[in-house]
């Protein structure tokens, strides 16, 4: 069975998504039990497979086929899998990946494994419910900010001139100190006034 490795996790789909500039490995179970040819293959929208890599049981050195370089794909294997590295994945590292064996005169194939890389406009649909989750919660708290200040005006309008309110203050002057040592002069009276709000 093929499986996927994405940033350490193992996934056990036939179709994995992926971002651009990520780095994955792909793998696949040995089906031999002694040193054979692996090949991992490619097909794009239903072409013919296009070689990727090959080599010879777990000790052996990969090749790599035209069009691939070794900088951005790495093949390895050992005694129970046989692994696909592919560095900073594009969107024209999409397709159908397979491994494959030759074993007893016969190809034998694994199973495979669709990789969709995902481009920035499907990466903005993800993030749209998140979006739209938080800009109704602030436009939901604008609505009742909004109907709140519109009640307060809509009381202060409908006031009725004969129910405002008087308002008292009242001041005291203060007494005026004398450097002679006679009696205390007497606090001037209170002065009271009136004010509408």
């Amino acid at each position: 069975e093929l499986n996927l490795l994405v940033s350490g996790w193992i996934c056990e789909s036939l179709t994995v998504e992926v971002h651009p500039g990520e780095d994955i490995t792909l793998f696949c179970s040995n089906l031999s039990s002694s040193p054979t040819q692996t090949d991992w293959f490619r097909v794009i929208h239903g072409t013919k497979p296009s070689c990727i890599s090959s080599m010879y049981g777990s000790e052996g050195e990969p090749s790599y086929c035209h069009g691939f370089q070794s900088e951005k794909f790495n093949m390895s294997s050992n005694k129970t899998t046989v692994f696909l590295q592919i560095k900073q994945v594009d969107l024209m590292d999409s397709g159908l990946y397979f491994c494959g064996f030759y074993i007893k005169k016969h190809a034998v194939v694994g199973s495979a494994t669709e990789l969709i890389i995902k481009e920035a406009a499907d990466q903005l649909t993800d993030l749209m419910p998140g979006i739209l989750g938080a800009l109704t919660v602030v436009l939901s708290v604008a609505v009742v900010v909004l109907a709140v200040k519109n009640r307060r005006l809509e009381r202060g309008a409908n006031v009725d001139p004969d129910d405002l309110n008087y308002a008292a203050l009242s001041f005291q002057a203060k007494a005026k100190k004398s450097h002679r040592s006679g009696p205390q002069r007497e606090l001037e009276p209170h002065v009271v006034y009136a004010a509408t709000r």
